[in-house]
C-alpha cells in the first residue's frame, strides 16, 4: 500500500527551488547549495519526489574525462502544480539563480 504523506518543508523548499526554473536539470550539489539542505536529507527527498512522479531523473555524462556521470532533475507537469499548491501555502525562497549565484 503506498503511502501519500503530505509534503515535507523540505521537499516543499525543493520544490520552490525547482519551479523558479522548471525546464532546466538541476544536480544535487546545486540543489544543496540552493536549499542549505544537508546531502543525507536531499537525496532521500529527491528519491521520494521522484517516486512519487514529481520529478524526473536523469543520468549525465561527466564534463571532464575520469570524473562519473551525475544525476539531473528537474519538475515533471505534476511537479510544478505541486509547486505551486506548495507555495501557496508556504513563503517561497528565492530563485535558483539567486541561490546558486
Amino acid at each position: 500500500m503506498k503511502r501519500n504523506r503530505p509534503l515535507s518543508s523540505q521537499a516543499k523548499d525543493l520544490l520552490a527551488i525547482l519551479a523558479s526554473a522548471p525546464t532546466e536539470w538541476c544536480y544535487g550539489y546545486e540543489l544543496m547549495k540552493a536549499t542549505g539542505i544537508k546531502s543525507g536529507t536531499l537525496y532521500p527527498v529527491l528519491l521520494r519526489l521522484d517516486e512519487r512522479g514529481l520529478l524526473e531523473c536523469k543520468w549525465t555524462p561527466p564534463d571532464v574525462e575520469g570524473k562519473p556521470p551525475r544525476h539531473a532533475y528537474r519538475l515533471t507537469d505534476a511537479g510544478l502544480r505541486a509547486a505551486r499548491e506548495a507555495r501557496a501555502s508556504r513563503p517561497a525562497l528565492t530563485s535558483f539563480e539567486e541561490q546558486t549565484a
